[in-house]
């Protein structure tokens, strides 16, 4: 891919590493630059990495009237010998592609999509935070661009990529478990539709789910499906519990599930944590006699952004709720934690394929 390069004067970009004053927020802060790609004529066309500022867009685009927007979220570490890598970003441009076909989106070849991401964290790698917990945090979306109001695919769009240089996802550390509501008031998805992609309204969708789940003390909902059969997510991670036999079940990936990658890690790494990984339907009123007799005795979500939320206690409408083992975070899922987060950083050797090095070019 031929990529042009309209950087900030030196005179105005870092020169420095960022080293912090105080703890970085998760999300919040950007890079000097972002990437740029145009889809028109049938064909993406002008890869470019520019200066971040806002962009131009019509009032008229179906992105903003029809929500043809799809987005994914990865993360790039620095380790020990200075360099940055990214982890398993081939994963995120496989799954952005799959997104793109359930929102007739043109697909990106996912070694683009790479070459992008690794070029733009090139340009921008001082602004890798020298922190303990630290990233970059990846954010990769195409959104539709074609100024009509009538309701189809697009026939132009915008793949961009920007960085956020961000703290851990929990600043005080992975220390306090969250609580989920049960409810049978909320979806996040159904069958045949947008649930296995990570499309834009999805997130919208879920918004009001999430505030309704504040009021009860909680951080999200626990997405059941359309029957109110079974588990389906965690708010927006995959959920996931441990038996009091230290087996780790994940919902199975049913198509109003979104695929995480940090499960499908986990199901992979079962070998090198010594731990069982099963997929199935779990029934949510056998898994509510299974905690309450404690054959379950930890559970929480798995995400990229945390990696895993701990959960310690459900709550219900009712004001009953239900603790997980002794309500902190279990053996297990320290484990998990502390191995996974490991191979991001280094200190772990990761499976071949896993992270890629940021080649110094600028």
């Amino acid at each position: 891919m031929d990529i042009k390069y309209e950087l900030k004067d030196k005179t105005q970009r870092r020169t420095e590493p960022l080293i912090p004053n105080e703890p970085l927020p998760f999300g919040v802060l950007r890079t000097d630059h972002m990437f740029i790609m145009d889809y028109e004529d049938g064909e993406w066309q002008n890869a470019r990495i520019v200066p971040y500022e806002d962009i131009a867009i019509s009032p008229g685009a179906i992105a903003l009237h029809y929500g043809q927007a799809i987005f994914e979220g990865a993360k790039a570490f620095q380790h020990e010998d200075g360099e940055i890598y990214t982890f398993r970003i081939d994963k995120n441009a496989k799954r952005m592609n799959k997104s793109a076909d359930i929102v007739c989106i043109p697909n990106i070849p996912e070694e683009i999509q790479i070459e992008a991401v690794h070029a733009l964290i090139d340009v921008d790698r001082l602004w890798f935070p020298q922190q303990e917990g630290a990233s970059l945090y990846i954010r990769p979306f195409i959104f539709a661009t074609q100024d009509s109001l009538g309701v189809h695919p697009s026939s132009s769009y915008k793949f961009m990529v920007i960085l956020s240089p961000s703290g851990p996802y929990y600043p005080a550390g992975f220390t306090k478990p969250i609580k989920l509501l049960i409810t049978e008031k909320f979806h996040r998805a159904a069958p045949g539709g947008t649930g296995s992609s990570k499309a834009a309204g999805n997130y919208a969708a879920s918004l009001r789910a999430g505030e309704f789940a504040k009021k009860f003390g909680a951080s999200q909902v626990l997405y059941l499906d359309t029957t109110n059969t079974y588990i389906e997510e965690a708010g927006a991670m995959n959920h996931f519990h441990i038996t009091k036999d230290g087996e780790v079940v994940i919902p199975e990936f049913v198509d109003s599930v979104l695929r995480s990658i940090t499960s499908e890690s986990i199901i992979e790494l079962s070998d090198k944590l010594e731990m069982k990984v099963t997929q199935k339907r779990v029934k949510i009123k056998e898994f509510i006699e299974d905690v309450k007799d404690k054959k379950i005795t930890e559970a929480g979500g798995f995400g990229t952004a945390a990696v895993i939320s701990p959960v310690g206690e459900y709550v219900f409408e009712d004001g009953s709720s239900l603790v997980v083992g002794n309500g902190e975070i279990g053996e297990n899922t320290k484990k998990i934690y502390e191995y996974y987060t490991g191979i991001q950083t280094g200190k772990v050797e990761a499976p071949k394929g896993w992270l890629r090095k940021v080649e110094r070019k600028i």
